[in-house]
């Protein structure tokens, strides 16, 4: 079994994922970048990964599928004989007055958010359990914590993810695996700019006490630091990197 540590990632082909992806790359992790549609992107995610004498994969997969997921677990696997990091970050988003959200639309938030992760703890674990170690993270958000207004679903299934992740981390302990929750605050992201106007991310970025909308890179940073040695001894827990919105 190799030495080289590995990390799969889902939803890395661009924002957050991509961004968690590059820094656990730079931290010397061979990585799965998994994409549902933006397979354009992640070849060039891998490209800039291995011009900085990375190694990894792109491999695509809805993580709402668990045939599509078992696939991509065990493809991780047969490349690197381990899984040491699963970061479950794929996710859609979607505003609508709660009396507007239709069946179809809660069933597909439902099914990707949670379900994706779901789906992706449960078809790694058994490798984890086998080898008595892995790390989880589960990328939630601060709606999942306070709740959005015009973003109930959305909200509920980040509420979810963070239900799922300290009972997880419980359940798992013994085989030394931890289970842990990032929750996002206002991140400068496509899902952002595509779901808010302008005025409304000005206002968010006033009401964050540190006075700015988040990067991508300020989750990659937590997120390496939940993947590495230095937090071996925290699980169950979440971590707000929200500028003290939450």
């Amino acid at each position: 079994m190799s030495n080289i540590k590995c990390a799969v990632v889902t939803g890395a082909s661009r924002g957050i994922g991509a961004a968690i992806t590059k820094e656990l790359a730079l931290c010397g992790f061979s990585v799965i970048i998994n994409y549902n549609s933006s397979k354009h992107n992640a070849e060039k995610i891998l490209e800039d990964i291995q011009k900085n004498g990375g190694t990894g994969y792109t491999y695509k997969c809805d993580v709402s599928d668990r045939t599509e997921v078992d696939g991509m677990i065990e493809f991780a696997v047969k490349q690197f004989g381990k899984i040491d990091v699963l970061v479950n970050n794929a996710g859609i988003a979607q505003q609508k007055l709660f009396t507007d959200i239709t069946a179809d639309d809660w069933n597909k938030m439902l099914s990707v958010n949670l379900g994706g992760v779901f789906n992706c703890c449960q078809s790694v674990l058994p490798y984890m359990i086998r080898r008595k170690s892995g790390k989880i993270i589960n990328i939630s958000s601060v709606w999942g914590s306070v709740g959005a207004s015009c973003e109930v679903h959305y909200s509920a299934v980040k509420a979810g993810i963070i239900g799922l992740s300290k009972a997880l981390a419980k359940e798992v302990a013994p085989s030394h695996i931890t289970v842990n929750c990032i929750a996002p605050g206002c991140i400068m992201t496509d899902m952002l700019t595509n779901e808010l106007d302008e005025e409304t991310i000005s206002q968010l970025a006033d009401e964050t006490p540190l006075g700015r909308i988040g990067t991508p890179k300020d989750i990659a940073k937590a997120a390496a630091f939940l993947a590495g040695s230095g937090a071996d001894f925290i699980t169950g827990q979440v971590l707000g990197v929200d500028g003290g919105f939450c």
